[in-house]
């Protein structure tokens, strides 16, 4: 294959081909999203003691962490040279083909910058939340639960990230998140 014929298949260097991701691979590679999500919702079902009260937030919370991925799937994956590709480890640029058209890739870190801090609240709502709630009325429970929380949110999901999906990103150099820790 012509690596001039296709930007998507080369890795930055040119020197080897990119990843293709199976969609099981995609779905394993969303996981630790998901775990988040669905720990922080618990923490809502744990901490309210009306459990009508407990359970709506907790829906709310994991719906704003559906709609957080598709704000990024929509608003920053068709920046991404990764679009419309099975190069994308979590599946987010076959679904942002779908829904939008392919944007200039030169924009990716301006639009990183704009749209990440839309799902950034997904990691502290359970935290702020969680210790209101065991200030109120402690319980180890919840108490383990907020640890797990921060853990998965904190140490698994941006290791597992920056394991699987920064590691071989076209685009890494023009990346906040890489630059931040570098």
């Amino acid at each position: 294959m012509d690596r001039k014929a296709s930007n998507n298949y080369w890795s930055n260097e040119g020197h080897e081909p990119l990843r293709e991701y199976s969609r099981g691979q995609e779905l394993t590679n969303n996981l630790p999203y998901i775990a988040m999500i669905i720990l922080g919702a618990t923490t809502f079902i744990l901490g309210f003691e009306n459990p009508i009260w407990g359970w709506s937030a907790a829906i709310t919370y994991l719906i704003y962490g559906v709609a957080g991925a598709l704000w990024i799937i929509i608003f920053m994956c068709p920046y991404c040279s990764r679009w419309n590709t099975s190069n994308c480890p979590c599946g987010y640029g076959r679904i942002a083909a779908r829904l939008s058209k392919k944007k200039d890739s030169n924009r990716f870190k301006e639009k990183f910058k704009k749209h990440i801090p839309v799902i950034v609240p997904l990691w502290f709502i359970p935290i702020v939340a969680g210790i209101a709630f065991a200030i109120r009325s402690f319980s180890w429970s919840l108490f383990i639960l907020l640890i797990v929380f921060a853990l998965e949110a904190f140490i698994v999901l941006p290791l597992f990230s920056t394991k699987h999906s920064c590691v071989n990103c076209p685009q890494k150099d023009l990346c906040p998140w890489i630059e931040r820790r570098s």
